[in-house]
Order: C-alpha cells, then structure tokens, then sequence
C-alpha cells in the first residue's frame, strides 16, 4: 500500500515543497525515515505511533518506509509529523486518499493527537501559492494567521489528528482562515517613547534625524550617562511607515525564527534589537550548526543598537563588515549556501576611553594615553570606515536638565523624514533600492552632484583627512541627504560642510 502526502521545509529563507511518499508492506514490524532527516525527524516515528493509537486509528504492524523527496536537502525540525501520520492513515484507507489531492499539510503532534505550532508557516505559505495557487494549506491553528496573511491562499487551521480525519472525511470541522490585512495594517501605536523627551543633545538629535532620513549608520560617544541609548530608543519613532512588502519580509524573518505573535502575526512596527555585547557570533550574524537567522537579520527594516561597542568580541565586530556592505549575510555550510536580509541601521554606542570620561571637564580621566588608545583600538578602521556618522554626546549641563522638555517631538521629525524617504524613492525607483544609504559607486555619481565650491572643499577635506574612498563615497551619501531634508535638488557648501563634521573622528585614525 502506497500514499503521498504534501508538505514543506524551510531553506533559508524559502520554502520549499517536500513529498512525503508512504509505503507500507509485508515483513517484520518496522517505521523507517529515509530523505535526510535530521535527529528530530527521525523521532517523529514515536510521536506519530503514539498520537495514532491515543486518536483511536490503527497503527499497522507491518513494514512502514516513509521517504521525504526530494532527498538530497536535508530535512530539520517537527514539521513532518502530521504528514507522515496522514500518509500513514491514507496508505491504510482510514482517510480517503482523494482529500489530499492538492492539499499541503505540516504540524507538530503531541502523544495524544494535539497539533502543536511550528515555526517558518509564512514563508511556506508563500511557496504554496507560488506552486499552485488552487492549494489548501494545513497548519496548526496557532499558525493559521501568519499563513492567512498570503492573499488567496485557503489556510485551513486544525488543532487535532481527529478534527483532520473528520474534515477529510466530511469537510467539515476546521478553521479556514482569512485575515483582514487592512485592519492588521491599521496603526496600533500607543503613547510611549518620544524624541522631545530628550532633554539637549540638539547635535545627537539631528545626526538622529539624517540617519533616520537616509538610512544611515550611527555611532554615539559619549560619557555614561549621557543620553547615547535614551537617544537610540527613540530613533524608531522617527523612522518613516513601513511599507506592506517590509512588513511582509520581517514578519517573514520572525515566522522563520518562531518570534512572531499568534495573536497578530503581521510586524507593521520596525524592529528595534538591542543584544548584549556578550554575544556570540552566530547570535549576531547568523548561523550555527543549524543556521538560523542572527540579530542582523532580525533588525532587517529596523535597528540593531550596540551599546558598549567596544566590549563586543573581536570576531563579533569584524563580521559585521560584511552584512553592513552587501545588506545581506551569507552563511556558508558544506551541505548549503544560505542568505538571510540584513537592510538594518546600526546604531552603536561607547564611551570616549575606558574609565569614560575623557573630555569631561568635572571629573578627571584615569585613563593613561596607552589605555585610551587601545580601547578605541578595539573597533577596527574598515569596521569604523563603514559607519556613517559619528557624533559626540556630552554630559549635559544642569540648566538643561531644568524645566520641562522643549524639544520637537518624534511626530514632527517623523514628517520630515518621510518627505525626504518619498523624495529618494522617487529619485531611486527604477534603481532596486529605497534610501540614499543603500546607493553604489554608479547612483553616487549620478545623484550626488556637488556645487562647485562644494566640491573644492571635498577635495580639500580627502587630501588633508587621507579620506578613503569609501569615506569619500560615504560623506556623500550623507550629504545628499542632507539636501534632502533641505528640499534642495544639489548638494551645496552648506550640506556638505554639515556631513563633514559627522565625519571629524577621522582625525584620530
């Protein structure tokens, strides 16, 4: 006796079809799982044995071969165990092989029958409609909302081995699920963090406000205490609207790493991620024996703030060379090649010297020359080289603490980053990119034309600062941002002499 049943894995940041082929034949008693599986699959010949005989079906004593194809891609995780008891079921006639035709089923079971969540249903989803749009999804109940975000797709949501048997039977008894996107877009934001909260630090609020317009990376340095990551919180609140195909990739990365809120499966808020400087590698870029996305990838759209970037690893600091300029992460393994997004803003954060307060005029540097250079040794110059703005936060005098906050609030900064995002994009479309952050050597040419004045003093500035070209490339982007937010078709003196002073650390190299 023979079945096949439909179902799905995850690779990378795709999905993918799998046919889980059943046969069942004469011979001693035996449950075998051929296709690469890994450790969990194989041990789903238990759960599926257990969960059949506690839903009340009968389990054959015989010969059971069950093969995942196509079977050089190596199979991970729990998402097989309803198939494999479907196509069980099937090859023994308890459910009627018709009510499979078309229909792509995965899940987790427990012992006693119940279908249990799995991560990754978004971007499986996404892969059945893009295989036949005609296609049933099946998914556990939790997940049924991240697979109903896929417009057109029927998402059936089941909760248990017996409620599947009785649909197939008499197509009745399950959730079909359909979200109403208009309502999971709608804004839910509530009164919390808001940029006129920050007292002074007007330089670090307008270094704030150009990289939100451009998509800039930041670096605060400051004492303890300043302000660095009071500022940091509060730069999503000034990033413009996602877009629905942005909502759709994060929520697509958080489906993949299981983070994505059943309730409301759709991300419309920019992620902001702030891991400690004790991390791994692999926790920041990505990876592991089984790969999986890394804080970079899970900042994708939104902000990865570093605070104490000093303190982070060696390792750590120097792979994020590479995401920082190709926007992507590569993760090389000997059975797979896999890339994961990683268009996030890097906001860091350190202190100008070890003890912190160098610079401060009320409390005196214990720091000797030697020490002050090999803690700002510790982030590398190409590392440095790609990071946009610097700026210094000081420590704030008491006047400034007075009274009630007069700054602007992160509406009205918001308002003016949005002008200057819809400006690039229209200048950018055609181009694959949205922001001026994201521009190469040919778009730089093109868009970033300097007044003459502006562009003798960029000359100057790279040969008396031994700019490199990336520093170069860099300022401009910068600059061009500036004018941006100015309104401004040209780069002139103004805007750049304002992008060269995000850029004066340069010195000390």
């Amino acid at each position: 006796m023979f079945a096949k049943v439909y179902s799905g894995a995850m690779h990378g940041m795709d999905g993918y079809l799998v046919e889980v082929e059943v046969d069942i034949s004469n011979g001693l008693p035996s449950f075998d799982i051929v296709g690469l599986p890994d450790a969990s699959v194989k041990e789903a010949r238990d759960r599926v044995r257990s969960a059949l005989k506690n839903s009340g079906f009968e389990f054959p004593s015989r010969r059971i071969t069950v093969n995942l194809a196509p079977a050089d891609m190596k199979k991970e995780g729990p998402w097989f165990d309803l198939p494999i008891a479907l196509g069980i079921l099937a090859a023994t006639e308890q459910v009627p092989v018709e009510g499979l035709a078309g229909l792509v089923s995965l899940g987790e079971m427990s012992l006693d029958g119940v279908v249990r969540s799995v991560p990754g249903v978004l971007p499986m989803a996404m892969a059945v409609a893009k295989w036949n749009s005609h296609a049933c999804l099946m998914v556990p109940e939790e997940n049924a909302g991240e697979g109903g975000l896929v417009q057109g797709l029927v998402v059936l949501g089941v909760n248990s081995l017996t409620q599947v048997v009785q649909y197939l039977k008499e197509g009745t008894g399950i959730l079909r699920e359909q979200v109403d996107v208009e309502q999971m877009l709608a804004p839910t934001e509530k009164p919390g963090l808001d940029m006129c909260e920050v007292r002074g630090q007007d330089t670090a609020k307008r270094a704030m406000e150009i990289a939100a317009a451009g998509g800039h990376n930041v670096l605060m340095i400051g004492p303890p205490g300043s302000g660095k990551t009071m500022l940091a919180r509060r730069l999503p609140t000034i990033l413009p609207t996602m877009t629905w195909e942005e909502c759709l990739e994060v929520s697509k990365v958080y489906s993949i790493a299981g983070l994505l809120n059943k309730n409301r499966p759709l991300i419309t808020s920019r992620p902001f991620r702030t891991p400690h400087h004790t991390a791994s590698t692999a926790s920041i870029i990505g990876g592991g024996r089984f790969p999986r996305p890394g804080e970079v990838t899970l900042a994708t759209h939104g902000v990865l703030f570093m605070d104490e970037f000093p303190e982070y690893g060696r390792d750590v600091l120097e792979a994020l060379r590479q995401p920082l300029e190709d926007r992507v992460v590569t993760v090389s393994r000997v059975a797979a090649v896999l890339t994961y997004p990683a268009d996030l803003m890097l906001v860091a954060a350190m202190n100008p010297c070890l003890c912190g307060h160098l610079g401060d005029p009320t409390r005196e540097c214990t720091c000797t020359p030697l020490q002050v250079q090999r803690y700002r040794g510790r982030i590398s110059g190409p590392l440095l080289d790609r990071i946009d703005i610097r700026v210094e936060v000081p420590r704030l005098e008491y006047q400034e603490l007075e009274g009630e906050p007069a700054g602007e609030s992160s509406a009205e900064i918001r308002c003016r980053v949005e002008q200057a995002r819809n400006i690039q994009r229209d200048r950018l479309k055609g181009e694959g990119i949205t922001c001026n952050a994201q521009m190469h050597g040919r778009q730089i040419r093109r868009f970033c034309t300097l007044e003459r004045p502006a562009a003798s003093l960029l000359r100057q500035a790279y040969n008396r600062l031994g700019f490199s070209m990336r520093a170069h490339d860099r300022i401009l982007k910068v600059a061009r941002t500036i004018a941006d937010l100015e309104g401004s078709d040209q780069i002139t003196l103004q805007h750049l002499g304002e992008a060269l002073q995000y850029r004066n650390s340069d010195r000390e190299q």
